[in-house]
């Protein structure tokens, strides 16, 4: 399981990222990995195979296939965390009380959720930079 890292002298915090972030990703011509780090420092990112398996479904059809395929290729360098649950969004809330872990996401519902058990969520703001909400 990835917790927050330590490399070195630099805290690596976990970074879970959402179906939806990752397509944004498409949408807004944002370097995601620079504001990452710029609101973090050091980062780990994971995607949950719950928010895998969304995007291959979203790869089927036909709104949204290139960007989900794409999508899918992206995510392939980073690592993934397996979590039972029946959402996706079930997922990224146990992995993140987990690893005490930000999730990336725009989900307006998740993000209050999220929130509301005291964990801190990323989003998209003005579509070119992400905001931290602690």
């Amino acid at each position: 399981m990835a917790f927050n890292r330590i490399w070195g002298d630099k805290i690596h915090k976990t970074v879970i990222l959402d179906s939806n972030a990752i397509l944004m990703f498409f949408e807004f011509s944002i370097d995601w990995e620079k504001e990452l780090s710029r609101l973090l420092g050091g980062y780990h990112l994971v995607v949950p195979t719950a928010v895998i398996q969304e995007l291959r479904i979203l790869a089927t059809r036909n709104k949204g296939q290139k960007k989900a395929a794409a999508a899918l290729k992206l995510i392939g360098k980073y690592d993934t965390i397996s979590q039972e649950a029946n959402t996706a969004d079930e997922a990224l809330m146990k992995i993140a009380e987990k690893t005490q872990g930000i999730v990336v996401t725009n989900d307006i519902e998740l993000r209050d959720r999220l929130k509301n058990r005291g964990f801190p969520v990323i989003f998209l703001r003005g579509k070119k930079k992400l905001v931290l909400d602690e």
